[in-house]
This record gives structure tokens, sequence and C-alpha cells, in this order.
């Protein structure tokens, strides 16, 4: 280890009589880390907002919502707070930690649910995630173990395509190679990194890889690009991490690391454009129903020949979400209790959820790849999809079930959201999507329904899941078609009946703070 220079000794006793003298917290208001400099050469920092993203790691929690709320009002903006945040999560977890993880992939869906609430609520969701996020960094110590720190490119072979290098390396179950081999993929365009990044997160079916792949990438609008590298290689380290569990619990890699390149060969796919042919509503269905009943290799299969027929890639992306939609509105829900997750309930980690957040992020990730990884992301996140269906217990009819609809008979839109409200307060989850059901078919704006599930997405804890579950209905809602898009709300009313119950840790002493009367 390199000497300590004296001014870097007395650089150090100077800082360390600060942060004595006037706590940590208000020394990192005014720009002082807690590292000192012999650790600094080997720490990951952030510029600018260094100083924002260790008050994140290190502001003792029950100081902490008074500090983002005074930084609100001395004029830094909800953006700012969530970027640092995600940098604060990835420098301490580097995508190994599962709260960890789940949070990160809540940080933009928490934002992106403040455009939609008035001005004095739009703090909520932001807060309530950043309060998650401290709370994990300081529960594991991480912030004096942190993950990510500087590493150097590794010297790859001329002339070879990147994404099978990674692909390579992160079998190898080998962390450093992984990442220096990203490093080195990460210096050229990040567009391009992010492809190559793709080989390596198709080559296993898991719901928080491709998610956190998602997130990630989506987080570059709000931190912008200059942190691709930390943000992306949280996904490197999470698929090394994951080969090294196969090898250690002995686990067969998943099948489809045959069945994609088999696919893609068996129907020429990467030497076709990329279709754009229209499909009808019937044959959206019929390709939904086909993904859910199927098992995995036939659904991968069934969206690989669609793909070949020309038909455009939103269509079939579509009818994956569909198919993920189904497995929450058929979910039997728990048979076992688990803490915040009670007999019957299907928030969290449920079968519907966690597909149709997968499917959403297979569907965006194809979105914004070039053309091997838009087809490849189609037939892995059909796989995906019926892998979820292949094992899991399931209702044979789906959510709202007909003595429930039966029961419903208003018609006025306001009486049908008291009711809806009402259900979601009692937990009733069949009473809940039945309302939801038939505000839809009554052709009801939907801006009131959307308005009233973002509330308890916001206040509640959804066992980490509300933040993103909501923002991917939005999403998948947005991006259906009439004949089948109010689906999407039925199964968000659902999934918000069963959360409602357990607030957010944090969540009222933001509204506290906020002077906002719950």
């Amino acid at each position: 280890m390199k000497a300590n220079t004296r001014r870097e000794f007395l650089a150090d006793i100077g800082r360390g009589m600060l942060i004595g003298s006037v706590g940590s917290s208000l020394a990192l208001d005014l720009g002082f880390s807690s590292a000192f400099a012999g650790e600094e050469s080997s720490r990951l920092t952030f510029g600018e907002l260094e100083p924002l993203v260790s008050a994140l790691q290190e502001t003792p929690l029950n100081k902490l919502q008074t500090m983002l709320v005074s930084k609100l009002n001395s004029g830094t903006d909800l953006q700012t707070l969530v970027s640092a945040a995600a940098l604060a999560n990835a420098r301490s977890f580097g995508g190994q930690d599962y709260i960890g993880f789940h949070t990160f992939m809540a940080l933009a869906p928490a934002y992106q649910m403040t455009r939609e609430l008035p001005t004095e609520l739009k703090p909520l969701p932001v807060l309530k995630v950043l309060y998650r996020n401290t709370a994990q960094i300081q529960d594991t110590d991480s912030q004096h173990h942190e993950i990510l720190h500087p590493v150097k490119p590794l010297t790859l072979p001329d002339n070879t395509a990147g994404g099978p290098l990674l692909q390579a390396a992160t079998r190898s179950a080998d962390f450093d190679k992984a990442e220096g081999t990203f490093a080195a993929l990460a210096q050229g365009p990040v567009d391009e990194a992010f492809n190559e990044l793709q080989y390596a997160i198709q080559d296993e079916l898991n719901v928080h890889r491709v998610v956190l792949s998602w997130r990630a990438w989506a987080m570059l609008e709000l931190a912008g690009q200059k942190h691709a590298h930390t943000l992306l290689r949280q996904s490197v380290r999470f698929c090394v991490n994951s080969e090294q569990n196969l090898e250690k619990y002995h686990r067969q890699p998943s099948k489809i690391r045959t069945v994609l390149p088999m696919l893609l060969d068996q129907y020429s796919l990467l030497s076709k454009p990329l279709g754009k042919r229209k499909a009808e509503d019937a044959w959206v269905e019929s390709l939904a129903r086909t993904i859910y009943r199927s098992n995995p290799e036939q659904a991968a299969d069934a969206a690989a020949a669609a793909l070949a027929e020309g038909f455009d890639p939103e269509a079939v992306g579509e009818a994956i979400s569909l198919a993920s939609n189904a497995l929450v509105l058929h979910d039997q829900g728990r048979t076992k209790a688990f803490p915040d997750k009670p007999l019957g309930s299907v928030h969290g980690d449920s079968v519907g959820v966690h597909a149709s957040d997968s499917a959403n992020a297979w569907r965006n990730i194809a979105r914004v790849s070039n053309k091997r990884n838009t087809i490849a992301s189609l037939i892995v996140g059909a796989y995906h999809t019926a892998v979820g269906r292949y094992n899991s217990k399931l209702n044979e009819l789906p959510y709202p079930l007909q003595d429930q609809l039966e029961q419903v008979t208003a018609q006025d839109p306001k009486q049908l959201l008291q009711e809806a409200e009402a259900a979601i307060r009692n937990q009733d989850q069949s009473r809940a999507a039945a309302v939801i059901h038939q505000y839809g078919t009554l052709e009801h704006n939907a801006r009131p329904v959307f308005d009233l599930l973002l509330r308890y997405a916001t206040s509640e804890d959804g066992a980490l899941h509300a933040e993103k579950y909501y923002c991917t209905v939005k999403e998948e809602f947005q991006n259906t078609r009439p004949a089948f898009r109010w689906r999407q709300l039925v199964a968000l009313a659902r999934v918000t009946a069963s959360e409602y119950g357990k607030p957010s840790p944090g969540y009222a002493e933001a509204c506290d703070l906020l002077r906002i009367n719950t």
C-alpha cells in the first residue's frame, strides 16, 4: 500500500476532526466523505454527486427523511436524489443483495410515479424507496463493505464479437474476468455495451436478472450515460453470482442456452429483416393462449415462428405480456403464509407479478436493442413466461369470477371507484377485480382508476414490488390494444387488494415532514 503523503495525512486528520465535531450528516452536506485518503484510490466515486451518494449511505436512518426534505426545500430535485440513490445502491451491493437489487429496481419506477402525482405528493414514492435503500445499506453494513470498486479493463482479442466473449466470461463464474471483459466493452458506445450484455442476460431465466438489466438501462435517462458502466455492471456480477450458484448447488444450466441458438438457426431469424406484419386481435389472443398453455420450449418456438412469419415484434411482445397477465388473473394465491405475504395473497414475488415484470423487461429490451437482441429477447421472454406457468398451481378460471361479476350492478364511474376502494381496503381481491372489470367494460376513463391504484402503490410496501408492478401495468396498458388492455388494470386491482394493509416503512414520516394529511 502506498504511504500517505504529509498533505494526505493532515487532510485525513482534519477530516476526522470535522466529522467528529459536526457529525457525519453535516460533514457530508459540506462535501466531505468519511473515506480517508488511503481509501480513495480504491473507492468508486461519482464526482459532484459523491457527497450526496455518501450521505445516502451514511446518514443515520432516523435523520434521513429530514435530510432529504431539507435537500428538496433547498433546491435539489427528485431526479438528482434518485440518481444518487441508484449509485449508492450499485456501489454498496453490486447487484448481489436481494433486497438491495429489488430496491434499485424500484427507483426508476418511483420516479415515474412522481410524474402522475399532484405537486405536493410527488416526493412520496421517491422518499419511501430512498428510505428502503438506506435502511438496507445500513442493515447490511454495506456502506463499510462496498461491492463495486474501480475495475481495470482487459485487453480483448481483435475482431471478436463482444457479446459471446462476455457470455463466456460470465459462464466461467470468474468475477474478475467478467468484470474486466465488460469494462473493456463499456469503453465503446453505451448502446453497444448494453447489447453485448444481453448475451449473458439471456443465459438463464430469472426475473431479477432481466429486470435488473432493464431498470439499469432505464436509469441512464435519469443518472446520465457517464454512469452507464457502474449501473450496467451490476448485471454482470448478478450473472457471475448466478453461475457460481449453479456450481455450488450442482444445478444444471437452463435449457434456453440450447433452445435459443437452435431456434435462431432453425428459422434463419438473423438473416431476415424484422417483420412489420400487423396482427389482428384474434391472432394476438391465440398466441398469448399458446404461450400460456405450452411448455417453455413450445412457447419459445411459437414466438420464433411468429417472428419468422414476419409479424411485428410489438405484436409478439403484446402476446407475451397478455400471457404473463393471465398468470396474475389465474393465480391461486399463496398456499403458505410468509411475513407480509399472508395466505391467499398474490402480491410481491408471486408467479403473476414476477411474470409480468419479466415480460415488461423483455419487451422493453427488445425495443431498445439491435435486431439480434430484439428477436432473442422475445423468444426468451416467451420461454420465461411459460416457465412460470409450468411451475405453478393456477385456477382454471381467471379473475374476475362470474359470481362476483353478477354482484357488481353499479354503472356510475364514481360509485364504481368507491366500491373498488372499499374492496381494496377489505383486501377482497375478487371483488376489486370484478369492480374494475365492470368499470372497463363500460368504457369509463382509465385515469381515475390509475389515480386510485397509484395512491396505494405509493403508500403500501407491496413486499418490494409495488412500484415496479404499478409501472409495469401502466406501460402494458398503454401498449396493449383496447380489446385486452383492461385485463392489466383488473390484475393491478387484485394485487393492490392483496398488498393493502402493510404501509411502507418511512412513508408516514415522509407525510409528516411534507405536512400531508393521510
